[in-house]
């Protein structure tokens, strides 16, 4: 959770700013943040109900921010503490390019994680914030302003495409950089029996390892709640090709106010659905990583001859209920071989696996049906593809579902290679063949090298 010297430094600068709202009535020593309301000004700050203190459980507050006509809405968090989930699925904050929840979401945020810059098309956003009835944080604070646009419209693109076959670039493409502040969307629409396929020709964006500031984004489905996110990629590695999972794709890029780049220019086409184009990979080579920070340095592993066994549930988690493990890991007592043994060779598993990341594993816990739930502190990330990959703070975590429980071997509190494939949940497999190994720091180089080859 956010310090307590942090919180109220800045609930001190907050009760001396000016501009406040209808919806935020400030008392003598500080603002009082109220659940929801209607934001009318050319600028302001929203919070959570009752921010600094935890917010309320089993609670739902929507805030409409409305600034001068003409200009558009940027928002800038300040602070941010919902409850951690990889798929925010318990307490969380939605963000809207307007007044509905049925126009263009700009975001689902939760964790501690503070996002990056958002910018609406209109002088309209709504922001929806959800708990449940467990597990508060301190919520958040965010800096509202209305920004005229820029010269030309610019900054803002996009279409609805509906031919088999297109072309998706940032703007300015290819005369110049893009521009800071661009919020744009392509909305995908083939026939029904179809899926679509994206291929970067050029890809450029400003790098972070974590894709806060400048990104593209691609979701399955539309503009409204039913999309679900494939991936988001920044930097400047090309991804490899994206493929929805249905015949609707919505594209989102955006940048923030301060660094740009030369952008990127793809090209989408229709293919048929079970067809060989269909089933290759929608992996995506990891984004160039933005200088290590000290807490990520790989350490070595802890030096042990057996397995460690599972420890018991950690006080701090919570039991949330989850969806029971699909077809793969059913029956998975079957699969263990009699002795471990992995089928391929660190260049072969590395192409054939749809995630090839390195980490300390952090618990080890039973599953059903023979198999082990593996948690993970993310080292690097050299192949992610659809993989969920939470975010608490600056740590960067992975659920694994191993299909048998002494193949492949595992130990807690040791860093290791881990390879496998992801389920429809997002959750990384590892197969009693799959490569798992010690991991040394001079295998960082060696994994680097694959990456950058063609399988």
């Amino acid at each position: 959770m956010m310090p307590l010297d942090c919180i109220w430094g800045v609930s001190l600068f907050l009760s001396l700013s000016l501009g406040w709202t209808k919806a935020q009535q400030p008392n003598y020593t500080r603002p009082v943040f109220q659940c929801g309301g209607d934001l009318v000004a050319d600028s302001g700050f929203v919070g959570s109900e009752g921010f600094p203190s935890y917010y309320k459980p089993n609670s739902k507050c929507t805030w409409r921010i409305t600034v001068p006509e003409g200009n558009l809405v940027t928002l800038t968090f300040r602070i941010f503490d919902l409850e951690a989930d990889s798929q925010c699925r318990y307490d969380y904050l939605d963000v809207y390019n307007g007044h509905s929840n049925l126009v263009q979401k700009l975001g689902r945020f939760c964790g501690t994680f503070r996002p990056g810059t958002l910018i609406s098309t209109t002088n309209k956003m709504m922001l929806e914030m959800v708990s449940d009835e467990e597990n508060q944080g301190r919520g958040f604070v965010a800096y509202f302003s209305g920004t005229p646009p820029y010269v030309h419209d610019q900054q803002f693109c996009g279409e609805k495409f509906t031919k088999a076959q297109g072309e998706i670039k940032t703007p300015n493409w290819p005369d110049k950089k893009y521009p800071a502040g661009a919020s744009c969307s392509w909305l995908i629409t083939v026939e029904p029996d179809m899926i679509i396929q994206v291929k970067f020709d050029k890809f450029a964006l400003e790098v972070d390892s974590y894709c806060r500031f400048d990104y593209v984004a691609f979701f399955n489905g539309g503009e409204k709640d039913d999309s679900r996110l494939i991936g988001k990629y920044c930097g400047d590695e090309t991804p490899e090709p994206i493929i929805s999972t249905g015949n609707v794709l919505l594209v989102q890029f955006v940048s923030d106010l301060s660094v740009t780049s030369d952008g990127f220019l793809a090209h989408y086409t229709s293919i048929r659905r079970g067809s060989p184009d269909s089933r290759a990979s929608t992996r995506t080579i990891p984004q160039k990583p933005a200088p290590e920070r000290p807490a990520t340095t790989p350490q070595p592993p802890v030096p042990t001859t057996k397995l460690v066994p599972p420890p018991p549930p950690e006080p701090t988690v919570r039991a949330k209920p989850v969806k029971p493990t699909r077809s793969r890991t059913q029956g998975a007592s079957s699969l263990c071989p009699k002795a471990c043994k992995r089928d391929g060779t660190i260049k072969t598993s590395f192409c054939a696996s749809e995630f090839v990341i390195t980490g300390k594993v952090t618990s080890v816990t039973p599953g059903p049906r023979g198999s082990l739930n593996i948690n993970v502190s993310l080292l690097k990330a050299y192949k992610a593809g659809r993989l969920t990959i939470t975010q608490v703070g600056e740590t960067m975590s992975v659920k694994l579902v191993s299909q048998c429980r002494k193949c492949p071997l595992l130990r807690r509190g040791a860093n290791h290679i881990l390879m496998g494939q992801v389920d429809e949940d997002g959750r990384g497999i590892v197969a009693p063949g799959a490569f798992v190994a010690p991991y040394r720091a001079a295998h960082h180089k060696l994994l680097m090298n694959i990456s950058k080859q063609r399988c």
